[in-house]
């Protein structure tokens, strides 16, 4: 008999900005983003039925994690990851490698249950400065780490793979294979500047899944970016099958922000703060202050190691949905958000189910269309480069 299986909204990357305590974790996340918060905002206002957070290597957080456990507020479950209410956590930590000869780069591990990440814990430490905060680098090559966490019934993820900060083809070389066995990696993500048909040009990708992740530095963030995902259940070992393509599982959609709106999509001048022009995507010099300080954007990256001009067509992937964020949309401020949850219950009801009649009945015709478009990816847009985000142009966005 088949297994049955169901689609879950999926988020694998979400930092923890502080403990409960008030000990700095993600030094640069929010001070809200406890382990806790997290799980509460995915289930009770986002609607993201599994989430990875990926600060789950720090001792103290587990500290929290096990209150929790003995609490009965949260279940450990017998496929991996914590239950809460509606959404599974997803125990996971983001490790800085640097192996001799190449760049920095950060990847994504996840391991199935709390057992497991205090023993990774425990070897880590012994090879970190710090295990207590987010993102740190490990002395170790980056095989070594992928070996121990394999070893551990683990799975190995390189994070934003095109940023030009921390990436594996951003700053750390040109080929994955040059850092990671690459039968050992999981899937890739691709991060905020980028989407399935840019990363299709380069052809070692091709065996790897795709992740759309919204790598959330605060609450709001969480779900910018998500995947769908055919599950029997939403666990550990589920979402590692769909990774893998067994048995009917999978990702079925992926959900991100248009590559345009990525702060990192445009080579950037950091002496002018000047985005480059679209038509080069090679130049060492700032076109117009003659700074050498260029930050290399994430399509004129890609077009780099690009070796063929576009996807192949016998590679068959889910669909790519530019979904501009609630956040991005004009006009829809903090108050008549919390008339929309108010009404529809999460993020996720909002964006995916409610019609565009019942949007408006809550907030009026111009923001329930621009909420529509946001769905259909429609909206026009204002690039991002250099740090920036673009931004929803209100400028003829409007049907008329």
């Amino acid at each position: 008999m088949a297994d049955r299986l169901s689609s879950y909204y999926v988020d694998m990357h979400i930092h923890i900005g502080r403990t409960e305590e008030g000990k700095p974790v993600k030094i640069s996340g929010s001070k809200d983003l406890t382990f806790y918060n997290i799980a509460k905002e995915a289930s009770e206002r986002k609607g993201i039925e599994v989430v990875g957070i990926i600060d789950c290597h720090s001792p103290t957080v587990q500290k929290e994690i096990i209150q929790y456990l003995d609490k009965g507020d949260m279940t450990e479950l017998s496929g991996g990851g914590i239950q809460y209410h509606d959404t599974t956590v997803l125990l996971g930590s983001e490790i800085e490698v640097r192996d001799p000869g190449l760049g920095p780069a950060h990847l994504l591990v996840y391991l199935p249950t709390l057992a497991v990440m205090q023993d990774f814990t425990k070897w880590m430490s012994g090879h970190m400065k710090n295990v207590e905060l987010s993102s740190q680098r490990i002395y170790v090559p980056a095989r070594v780490l992928q070996e121990e966490v394999l070893g551990r019934g683990g799975i190995v993820i390189p994070a934003h793979i095109f940023t030009p900060h921390k990436s594996v083809y951003g700053s750390c070389s040109t080929r994955l294979e040059h850092l990671l066995d690459l039968d050992g990696v999981a899937a890739v993500e691709l991060g905020l500047s980028s989407d399935t048909e840019m990363a299709g040009t380069i052809s070692e990708l091709d065996p790897f899944t795709y992740l759309t992740d919204s790598d959330a530095h605060s609450l709001a963030k969480i779900g910018r970016e998500y995947n769908v995902m055919a599950l029997q259940s939403p666990s550990y070992d589920e979402v590692v099958k769909a990774l893998k393509g067994e048995s009917g599982r999978g990702v079925t959609a992926n959900y991100g922000l248009n590559s345009r709106l990525g702060k990192y999509h445009r080579t950037f001048c950091a002496q002018c703060n000047s985005i480059l022009d679209e038509e080069e995507s090679a130049v060492d010099r700032c076109l117009y202050c003659g700074s050498k300080k260029i930050v290399r954007g994430v399509m004129d990256r890609i077009r780099e190691l690009s070796d063929r001009d576009t996807p192949p067509a016998n590679r068959k992937r889910p669909p790519y949905h530019y979904q501009v964020p609630l956040e991005f949309i004009p006009g829809l401020g903090k108050r008549k958000l919390e008339l929309l949850l108010g009404r529809f219950g999460t993020e996720m009801n909002i964006l995916h189910r409610a019609s565009v009649e019942e949007l408006a009945e809550a907030v009026g015709d111009e923001i329930a269309a621009y909420i529509v478009q946001a769905r259909e990816g429609t909206l026009q847009l204002e690039v991002g480069g250099g740090g920036t985000y673009g931004k929803v142009s209100r400028t003829g966005s409007l049907p008329k």
